[in-house]
């Protein structure tokens, strides 16, 4: 299951809700629909009503009530990941990316990658070493990282001088 938004409170007083979309195109959350809480006990169909500041405003079936909006705030909302679209070439799903090997362009197991994280200015992958307490967080671009093989689950790096 791959999270592609969360709900940010109740929007108004007729039930619908603030909506923080996680999908490249943020009204693409409702093509997607149903979407389903993390826990698989809660499905929804979606209706995108309006772009609201920081979001989307929705409106979800079974929540016709400002209180029964409000008491979802902060759930997140889950599609399986058969249902999302195929990527081109050198793009990634981040979690597609976790759990995958990085050897470094000798062939050095430099550990598995724990989560990706973007700050702002370019993905970070999360390196976990098996020689470290700590992870190292290496930017994923093509000249760090010029080798994603999914198919025998592997990254090739060339980190920088240091960093491990």
């Amino acid at each position: 299951m791959i999270c592609v938004g969360a709900i940010g409170g109740a929007y108004g007083v007729r039930g619908e809700v603030r909506l923080k979309s996680f999908t490249a195109e943020a009204e693409a959350i409702a093509e997607y629909a149903p979407l389903t809480t993390g826990d698989g006990a809660m499905e929804f169909d979606m209706t995108l009503t309006r772009i609201i500041k920081n979001g989307l405003a929705a409106r979800l079936s079974g929540v016709s009530t400002k209180e029964q909006a409000d008491a979802l705030k902060g759930v997140k909302l889950f599609v399986p990941r058969d249902r999302l679209p195929e990527l081109p070439d050198d793009e990634y799903y981040y979690s597609d990316l976790v759990g995958l090997e990085v050897r470094d362009t000798g062939g050095t197991v430099l550990g598995t990658v724990k989560s990706v994280q973007n700050h702002g200015a370019t993905d970070l992958l999360e390196i976990q070493s098996p020689g470290l307490s700590t992870t190292v967080l290496l930017p994923f671009t093509h000249a760090v990282v010029p080798t994603v093989d999914m198919s025998t689950g592997r990254i090739v790096a060339d980190p920088p001088e240091g960093l491990f």
